[in-house]
């Protein structure tokens, strides 16, 4: 168990610090808005065309992996959709997103690091194809819908889609496909600069979520708050582990470094800018309640995954 909280304690001390930084004042939202902003606009996009573009386009995506995050997700939305049928169609939404986009890239990537140092960029852009190609636009699409916007949805949809295309980080991993398929090698200046600002993420993103938390409002359900953490510290895990069993018995089988990469990753509190993604649904407070129960409580659920997976 030692060796587990060598692996999670730095990456929770870090978020303590980020929080009692932007708690007493030494950082300010603004300020944490710029690192944030770094992190996301820059370090992160570098670390994901680095680890794509430095490998052969066949080893950048593992279909078994991301069948099994994409089941697992959609498992997951299935029970909490039915967990949350007696809520409001807007509170539910909101609920199904909470519960099922984790923080790959400001928690995600640094435990990444820890645990699988040399797959860790690839696990990310993985994640992030899922998150941001897929779930995050459904879900987005589901909250319009359910405020009655008009139409269907489905233009909802392609204005999401558009806007993930330019998003830094997705821009990042297209650039680094395209490296990648065309089999060109990195000038090593190039490199030694994306090198560099990678390795400047984890810290800072970690900084970056505890100072964001000190700022979340405190008012909201609660109790169901705290479902929606549940859902997505233990549901979401748990189906995302029998997602991989039930692809393995149908041949789709991942390694176990693999597989307890899948799991650990759907084991992570609810992605950093939840609370930004459902604003004007008038649920802003219990976005922020879920998120800072499920960041506090992921600091006993990912030591017990992990401590399970060894």
């Amino acid at each position: 168990m030692l060796a587990i909280l060598g692996i999670t304690f730095p990456i929770f001390a870090a978020i303590a610090l980020g929080f009692g930084l932007g708690r007493f004042g030494f950082f300010t939202p603004p300020q944490i808005g710029t690192l944030s902003k770094f992190v996301i606009n820059i370090a992160l996009p570098a670390l994901i065309f680095n680890a794509v573009a430095s490998r052969p386009i066949g080893e950048v995506f593992s279909f078994p992996y991301m069948a099994t995050m994409l089941v697992g997700g959609v498992l997951t939305l299935l029970i909490c959709f039915a967990w949350f049928s007696r809520t409001g169609p807007v509170r539910r939404a909101v609920a199904l997103m909470g519960a099922v986009v984790p923080n790959s890239a400001f928690i995600g990537f640094p435990l990444m690091v820890m645990v699988f140092p040399d797959d860790a960029g690839l696990i990310l852009s993985m994640n992030l194809l899922i998150e941001n190609v897929i779930l995050i636009p459904f879900l987005l699409a589901a909250i319009e819908m359910a405020r009655g916007a008009e139409g269907t949805g489905g233009v909802h949809l392609g204005q999401v889609f558009l806007s993930v295309l330019k998003r830094p980080m997705i821009i990042g991993l297209i650039l680094g496909l395209v490296v990648s398929v065309v089999g060109l090698t990195l000038p090593a200046p190039v490199d030694r600069l994306t090198t560099m600002f990678a390795n400047s993420a984890s810290a800072i993103a970690l900084v970056v979520i505890g100072g964001s938390l000190a700022g979340l409002s405190t008012k909201g359900n609660r109790a169901m708050a705290a479902q929606i953490a549940a859902m997505k510290l233990i549901v979401h895990p748990a189906m995302v582990a029998l997602a991989a069993v039930a692809l393995m018995s149908m041949g789709i089988g991942l390694d176990a470094d693999m597989r307890a990469a899948a799991i650990i990753s759907a084991a992570i509190s609810s992605f950093a800018i939840y609370t930004l993604l459902v604003d004007g649904t008038k649920h802003e407070g219990l976005a922020s309640l879920a998120l800072l129960i499920g960041t506090v409580g992921s600091f006993v659920t990912l030591n017990l995954v992990l401590y399970l997976l060894t």
